[in-house]
């Protein structure tokens, strides 16, 4: 995982800023805070797959309960 920012400045998009392959892009608003939303991944058939969700609510028990794992902030980039 990787935020759009860290992929720009190690130079992993194209000249359309889309990430560049392995690299895909999640939804979520672009100003998302680490604070108040959780980096969520799960490994599926060889890859992680991530998604965002806002911190402690169901909605991460949910994702938690289906195999899913919060993200350390250190993680994050490229």
């Amino acid at each position: 995982m990787a935020t759009h920012r860290q992929l720009v400045e190690a130079e992993l998009v194209d000249e359309f800023d889309h990430p560049l392959p392995p690299w895909h892009p999640i939804q979520g608003p672009s100003d998302a805070s680490t604070m108040w939303y959780a980096v969520m991944r799960k490994r599926t058939r060889g890859i992680f797959i991530g998604t965002l969700c806002i911190r402690h609510t169901e909605r991460q028990a949910s994702l938690e309960e289906q195999g899913w794992e919060e993200v350390p902030v250190s993680t994050i980039g490229p």
